[in-house]
């Protein structure tokens, strides 16, 4: 099946049905390629526009859709509006008789435990919540870390915090107290909102030691908020700072929403960086919902009606991206506490099929893993209610891509591919169901995100591979680091004037579709050709023995820079000592003789953050024995002791 090839294309009936194309027709437009270019040639008019559809309430309305006096850099949206963005999820929707009693929110838990959430059940629980919060002497603008699994209670958390107008910073479920210490310590957090543990695979994983432990390492922290999500008797408890969720709930009283300006913050979530400490990424009540909202409802076309189920974590940009791109849509979130192959291999299609999932969001990594267990898993449970995979995180392979096409989805669910990130506050590319789809790739830049490719010296290029960036503001855009102005402006805005330059590489193919090939820090340059490591990857993979693969780039004398693999086998697969040979060779016949890797390492696993990532920067450093970084987010680290291994045996 060739790249390029149209595997899915949408019916005139689909499309005219969905949410984009009636917002298109309602502003004068009926070809999405002129809407397209539209929403760039006038990016206020589409978010001015955009905000009216999905029917956001203005405590005062906005004066001026962009203010750019600042530079691009630091560009703000609806100047002078005034919004709160938890009454814009709940409140408005609670306010109707049609709309109050829908489904808001449904939790699964590892154990099979289920609690369902309506508008107004979730909008009280929050109202409680949000009371006894201001009761321990939260204020607007204080900051508050949520450091819970994937429970409910996060959810409402979050929403509350939102509705006193401070700020709350999500932590990854599965990092230990250093690394909740350092985002705490960070933002000065004076609240840590964490539970007494949680289950994963059967087994009870204890969360409060270590949030104890990162309380004690953050002198800013006041009280911590535990949620008896497992009632443990034998968890810690500090009778002069732990508070009881179960105490501040008492009060049933309502809490007017702060009345917060468009601009102020409302999230600071934290991404990896490559050397030091992680960045904190600063979002605004008009910013990430608002562009979380826009992708939901006019990419993945995801209204009332609809169940959204996103396999992540909270601390990933993806968990509050499904909170408020569910919520403001006025449709239904999943949260799912356990793993998708536990206690079976179909637990995953078994949620799907019982709730009646219309959207399910994967990565490629889950995919792979999943494939491993065969096709029979699948057949047992109807998915007839799936109208879109998302996917998200990382390049396809092409196997697994039509595996989840064909297998799963019978070739009539389409794959909407979604890359952007936590500054973005969503997408930059993406497909929708005016366009077809073809095999891993994109149709193309979502509406208002004025996307391009570059070359080395800032000329657009199509055909062969090149930097992702963009060339006018969005809502959503970070506003820039927490306390940290320069960092922000050197990481994406310093290489070319009044450009965003994301870290992507990415190549345009003759027929107009998009393909993302690696983060451009991971990219090779072997005998002057630059060379995505997903394509390696994909042709690795393509090897009978081979489930998954990542390649790096090492320095070379002679040629400047090298590739060296590292596959992970297929269960069952000879690891004879001509196979490192053979996959050498492999790569060798199909991409060429400049492109043989020096080394292909079998290992038993590839080190990779808890939502899929392959983490190659911290491949090449453990193989180079350099300083990995920040590895906070890395799910195995004994991943990388086995690399570091095999680079003390290779010297």
């Amino acid at each position: 099946m060739a790249m390029n090839q149209p595997v899915w294309v949408p019916d005139r009936e689909q499309m005219e049905n969905t949410r984009l194309y009636r917002f298109m027709q309602k502003l004068g437009y009926s070809d999405y390629d002129l809407f397209y270019e539209q929403s760039i040639r006038n990016i206020a008019w589409l978010w001015d526009e955009a905000v009216k559809d999905l029917g956001l309430e203005w405590i005062q309305p906005y004066r001026q859709v962009l203010d750019l006096s600042d530079g691009i850099a630091w560009a703000r949206w609806f100047k002078d509006g005034k919004i709160n963005i938890s009454a814009n999820c709940l409140d408005r929707f609670v306010a109707d008789p049609a709309s109050r009693h829908r489904l808001a929110l449904i939790w699964e838990g590892d154990d099979g435990e289920v609690k369902k959430y309506t508008y107004r059940d979730l909008w009280s629980e929050v109202n409680r919540f949000a009371r006894g919060l201001t009761q321990l002497g939260v204020k607007a603008g204080d900051r508050v870390a949520i450091y819970l699994p994937m429970i409910a209670e996060n959810v409402i958390a979050m929403l509350a915090v939102a509705r006193i107008g401070a700020i709350f910073t999500p932590c990854f479920s599965g990092y230990g107290a250093e690394a909740v210490a350092t985002r705490i310590q960070h933002c000065e957090a004076k609240i840590l909102i964490t539970a007494d543990g949680f289950l994963r695979r059967g087994k009870v994983i204890a969360m409060k030691e270590e949030a104890d432990r990162a309380a004690d390492l953050s002198p800013t922290v006041e009280k911590v908020i535990v949620v008896r999500r497992l009632g443990r008797r034998d968890s810690t408890w500090n009778p002069d700072r732990d508070v009881e969720w179960d105490s501040l709930i008492t009060n049933m009283k309502t809490l007017t929403p702060h009345v917060t300006d468009a601009a102020d913050p409302f999230m600071i979530i934290y991404t990896s960086g490559t050397t030091g400490k992680p960045k904190g990424t600063v979002h605004v009540h008009s910013g990430f919902p608002v562009k979380a909202a826009f992708d939901a409802a006019y990419g993945f076309d995801v209204g009332p009606g609809d169940i959204l189920f996103w396999v992540t974590d909270m601390g990933w940009m993806m968990g509050p991206w499904m909170v408020f791109g569910s919520l403001l849509t006025g449709s239904t979130m999943l949260l799912f506490e356990g793993t998708p192959d536990y206690p079976n291999p179909d637990r995953i299609w078994e949620v799907v099929a019982k709730y009646g999932v219309s959207h399910l969001g994967i990565s490629p990594t889950l995919i792979r893993a999943l494939m491993k267990y065969g096709d029979a898993w699948i057949s047992r449970h109807d998915l007839s209610s799936l109208r879109v995979f998302g996917s998200t995180g990382e390049p396809w392979n092409p196997d697994p891509w039509n595996w989840l096409f064909e297998k799963v989805g019978k070739k009539r669910v389409p794959i909407f591919n979604y890359s952007g990130g936590t500054e973005i506050s969503g997408g930059i590319l993406g497909n929708h169901f005016l366009k077809p789809l073809v095999p891993c790739g994109f149709t193309g830049p979502l509406p208002g995100m004025d996307a391009d490719v570059l070359d080395e010296e800032g000329n657009p290029v199509r055909g062969r591979v090149g930097e992702l960036v963009l060339r006018q503001p969005w809502v959503g855009m970070t506003s820039g680091f927490w306390q940290d102005a320069k960092r922000y402006e050197a990481t994406y805005w310093s290489r070319w004037p009044n450009i965003w330059v994301h870290g992507d590489w990415v190549k345009i193919d003759e027929d107009g579709y998009w393909f993302i090939t690696g983060r451009s820090d991971d990219t090779l340059k072997i005998a002057g050709k630059r060379l995505g490591p997903a394509e390696m990857e994909s042709v690795l993979v393509e090897h009978p023995a081979v489930s998954e693969a990542a390649t790096v780039g090492v320095p070379d004398p002679e040629k400047g820079e090298v590739p060296i693999c590292f596959v992970v086998l297929k269960p069952g697969s000879d690891q004879g000592t001509s196979l490192n040979e053979e996959l050498k060779q492999f790569v060798s016949d199909r991409m060429g003789k400049a492109f043989k890797p020096i080394h292909v390492y079998i290992i038993d696993e590839l080190p990779k953050t808890r939502n899929g990532k392959i983490l190659r920067r911290v491949i090449k450093a453990a193989y180079l024995g350099e300083n990995p970084g920040d590895l906070s987010s890395l799910e195995n680290v004994r991943a990388i002791e086995a690399i570091q291994k095999l680079a003390m045996k290779k010297s």
